[in-house]
């Protein structure tokens, strides 16, 4: 599959492609309207910045218990259930009053949900696709999300001032729930991928025999851990500068719309290993400039060209797919997606912590040093030959 008619062309591709773009629209919405509403009534960036990116921290919950199910329900059911329940949550999220304790346990039953979703919807994707299309498939979804996220941290800071932050929450859960009922008039009837009932020993298995591999142990730090730890710099944009973090966060995804782009087709596979670690420092090294709180123009500059570095992501996944056996696949991008997004929530917390003793560029640029740093010490193990899927899930080393 080589072109972007064909993907398109593939049964059910567009509506899951439509469903997932809703998710992210009142993912987008939502969070910059949450973050607005915390910061405004507590003036704390810890606080704003768990109210944007917390919900991630909830994934490892999610990823500890309910991960076993991402290839054992039916993926129509399952997605539109997903959506329906997070746009009632956030709708809670916009009651009047509603304290912010309340607010954030809210989040935390929101997060844990959504571990599940990416499984289900990676897995169906790739499930729907030729292996050798997965990459051009995920490359489109990365691009339309950054696409959405460019439209909707723009719509969504209109929003808080036009209807204020309570008022785009609600917009958001419309999103969620138009996703959802894309997901149920678009998708078919299909039979789970594995047979069984979900449990929580069967996650933990599935975990047990995917940590196993080393090969897949480097390829899953590497999609963790720079990127948590950038993704908690970026979750001070609003106490950096709340007058232009909308700003910053649509340049952020126009940026990872440019790497996706490039990389999901241009770049010749032949080539793109050699891109992961050189991307992964990307992703890190402009946020140094953060230290010295650069003018706008610069920031701008910065978070666009660091951005690119999130294309390291297509080509990882890619990796993880040809390590994974064919019936596992839901569940290892659904460890990927819960395992990203909580460490993107620790970083949140980390950095919201380290900005409450230092101004928070400074904490932006300490982050982006120990992301570099963990880039460096994994980059021996992603050199490595990848590796071929097998029945049992253990890779065979592919012979150059």
């Amino acid at each position: 599959m080589r072109s972007y008619r064909e993907l398109f062309r593939t049964p059910e591709f567009t509506p899951l492609f439509l469903a997932s773009a809703g998710q992210v629209a009142g993912q987008t919405v939502g969070g910059l309207a949450l973050g607005t509403l915390v910061y405004g009534t507590t003036g704390s960036p810890l606080l704003s910045s768990l109210a944007v990116f917390g919900p991630s921290l909830a994934q490892v919950i999610g990823a500890a218990t309910l991960l076993s199910a991402a290839d054992r329900l039916p993926p129509r059911a399952a997605l539109t259930g997903l959506g329906l329940l997070l746009g009632l949550g956030t709708a809670v999220q916009a009651v009047p009053g509603l304290p912010v304790g309340a607010s954030f346990a809210v989040l935390l039953v929101l997060g844990t949900l959504s571990s599940l979703g990416g499984g289900v919807r990676y897995g169906l994707l790739d499930e729907l696709l030729a292996r050798e299309g997965y990459l051009l498939g995920r490359s489109v979804f990365a691009m339309a999300s950054g696409v959405v996220q460019i439209c909707g941290f723009a719509v969504g800071g209109a929003l808080v001032t036009a209807l204020s932050p309570r008022g785009a929450l609600l917009v958001a859960a419309g999103l969620y729930a138009a996703g959802a009922g894309v997901a149920h008039c678009g998708l078919g009837r299909r039979a789970p991928r594995t047979a069984g009932r979900p449990s929580v020993a069967g996650t933990w298995r599935t975990h047990a025999l995917l940590w196993a591999d080393r090969p897949r142990r480097y390829v899953y730090l590497a999609l963790w851990l720079p990127n948590g730890l950038i993704v908690g710099g970026e979750s001070l944009y609003v106490p950096y500068a709340p007058g232009q973090a909308g700003l910053l966060f649509a340049c952020g995804a126009l940026g990872m719309l440019a790497g996706d782009t490039l990389v999901g087709r241009f770049v010749p596979r032949h080539r793109a290993d050699r891109l992961v670690v050189p991307l992964c420092l990307l992703l890190a090294a402009p946020y140094l400039v953060f230290a010295v709180r650069p003018p706008t123009a610069v920031a701008v500059v910065a978070v666009l060209l660091a951005t690119v570095g999130y294309a390291s992501g297509l080509l990882l996944q890619e990796r993880l797919m040809a390590l994974t056996p064919d019936g596992l696949s839901g569940h290892a991008l659904g460890l990927h997606s819960a395992g990203m997004l909580t460490l993107q929530g620790v970083g949140a917390a980390l950095a919201g912590a380290l900005a409450e003793w230092v101004p928070p560029g400074r904490a932006m640029a300490v982050l982006a040093v120990a992301s570099m740093g963990v880039t460096v010490v994994l980059a021996p193990g992603l050199r490595a030959q990848p590796a071929l899927r097998t029945p049992d899930g253990v890779g065979a080393t592919r012979d150059a």
